[in-house]
């Protein structure tokens, strides 16, 4: 099951994944995470479609640069996708998973926690939240039989990055940019350790990227 803000960039994850697995038909819907009410919906639907809830990966995520620049609603609006819906994300989940005495909770955040880029305040104050959050949420769940794991990738060829697509190909051919693939190989291992296994912190930049 995934789900995202914009239809078409959902339509066109849902065929990529029916490429992969064209037998299993992903199920997939417009939420966006900023809004309380479009949270209850992910979760309703997760107890509609699903038989249970065994993993939660949250990638929620907005650019923005520096406090001196926008407004309130603005910086509410990004603190609310980066960070409030991770909170309000993992509650939901673990509420369904303490249930099943099992789970696993993967959180995206980014590198920017450590870096501190000057000019990237908002964003930077949003993801070394939830560096701190994940750290401290694991050690209230994990009595439960929930995992929790962190991925702080760096710079990944996104439609976040303000590049053009072609100056993202050549940057990951330079070894300066990560894909999304990379991303989810990383999520892919910290999932697949055995039960007596936590992956706690996976920090993973692009071999070129020395920041």
């Amino acid at each position: 099951m995934i789900f995202g803000r914009h239809q078409q960039e959902l339509e066109d994850a849902l065929n990529s994944i029916n490429q992969i697995n064209p037998q299993e038909a992903p199920i997939g819907f417009v939420a966006d995470l900023a809004k309380e009410e479009d949270i209850q919906k992910v979760f309703n639907e997760v107890d509609t479609q699903l038989p249970q809830l065994d993993v939660f990966v949250c990638n929620a995520a907005l650019a923005y640069q520096s406090i001196s620049e926008g407004n309130y609603s603005e910086w509410q609006y990004i603190v609310n996708t980066n960070l409030l819906a991770y909170m309000a994300c993992a509650h939901e989940a673990i509420q369904r998973m303490q249930k099943n005495g099992a789970g696993h909770i993967v959180n995206i955040g980014s590198m920017s926690a450590d870096v501190r880029e000057q000019g990237s305040s908002v964003y930077v104050g949003t993801k070394a939240g939830i560096q701190g959050f994940t750290e401290a949420l694991r050690k209230e769940v994990n009595e439960s039989g929930i995992k929790v794991t962190l991925i702080e990738p760096g710079a990944v060829g996104t439609d976040m990055q303000p590049s053009s697509s072609e100056e993202q190909r050549e940057k990951i051919e330079a070894q300066e940019m990560l894909k999304a693939e990379d991303i989810a190989m990383s999520v892919l291992y910290a999932l697949s350790q055995p039960k007596r296994s936590d992956v706690v912190v996976i920090q993973i930049r692009p071999h070129m990227q020395i920041i």
